[in-house]
């Protein structure tokens, strides 16, 4: 399950907010259910973030997460940053296909 979020940060927080998501990482990443997450930065939106996150199960965020003590912290730590408040959408896989790594240089 991708847990998926558009995060807009208050512009001039950014550092402040990466700083922030560097001590919150220990939080969501202990949590049960989790696998992994990235935090991308927008190259065309300095203020813009998207939040991946991937969980075992649907549940494992929208309960086992949210409804934890360690939510509060990570609330605590995170969200005065965004402006306006993200919206979380959930993911399921329908199709995926990867490159074929070749060395650079290499003929086909």
């Amino acid at each position: 399950m991708l847990e998926m979020a558009v995060l807009n940060i208050i512009p001039g927080k950014e550092a402040e907010f990466e700083a922030a998501f560097r001590t919150a990482s220990a939080i969501i990443s202990s949590m049960p259910g989790y696998v992994s997450h990235q935090l991308q930065h927008c190259v065309e939106n300095e203020s813009r973030y998207i939040l991946l996150v991937h969980w075992q199960t649907l549940e494992a965020h929208t309960i086992g997460f949210r409804t934890s003590p360690r939510y509060q912290e990570w609330k605590k730590l995170l969200h005065h940053f965004y402006s306006p408040f993200p919206t979380v959408e959930h993911y399921e896989l329908v199709f995926e296909q990867k490159a074929r790594l070749q060395p650079i240089g290499a003929d086909s």
